[in-house]
């Protein structure tokens, strides 16, 4: 189900950010100051893959799905990058990432080291992790893509940016390396 959404395609960050919070303009501070172009669409909150057709379809790219990890003893945490229609089967990722459990880990986590809230997880969140408590893991499919979809911290505005850029310049940048692993599609043996 698509939500409400603004059918204007933005170029750079809004002309008047009343309202908007710190941490969605500080996303827009730091692509600027890095010279990275990207594209925006302002919207109703978008808590879900489900929510973004629309969205997808005005970016002229899918949104990625975007899921905060952690492992059963919760000192090892991880956000994992994979294409939004890909379901996820976490002992496949267990396995190519050598950890024995993974689960979703508690939104306190999630705002402690990312400074985002459920429903607005995103890779631009990386920038906010000084400490380095969270591994990028990018499904390779994301990481082949021309394009890449994601939210600036907030769910209510939308980003496409190069996936070159972020990873060339935005990761480097912010001192995360992703880790790469290849999910398998729904039904694949």
């Amino acid at each position: 189900m698509s939500i409400a959404f603004d059918p204007t395609l933005y170029h750079g960050r809004p002309a008047d950010e009343a309202g908007r919070l710190p941490r969605e303009t500080a996303v827009y501070d730091l692509l600027e100051r890095l010279a990275i172009p990207f594209v925006r669409v302002d919207h109703a909150p978008a808590a879900t893959i489900d929510d973004c057709g629309g969205i997808d379809a005005l970016l002229g790219t899918p949104m990625c799905k975007n899921l905060f990890l952690c492992n059963r003893q919760k000192t090892a945490f991880y956000l994992l990058l994979l294409p939004g229609h890909k379901p996820l089967h976490t002992r496949d990722l267990s396995a190519q990432l050598g950890v024995a459990r993974l689960s979703f880990a508690d939104a306190a986590y999630m705002e402690r080291f990312l400074t985002i809230s459920p429903g607005a997880v995103s890779v631009m969140g990386l920038m906010n992790d000084h400490d380095h408590r969270v591994q990028l893991v990018l499904d390779r499919p994301v990481a082949e893509a021309r394009w890449l979809g994601c939210h600036p911290c907030v769910n209510t505005s939308s980003l496409r940016l190069a996936t070159a850029d972020l990873l060339e310049r935005f990761l480097p940048a912010v001192g995360h390396a992703p880790v790469y692993v290849d999910l398998p599609e729904e039904g694949a043996p």
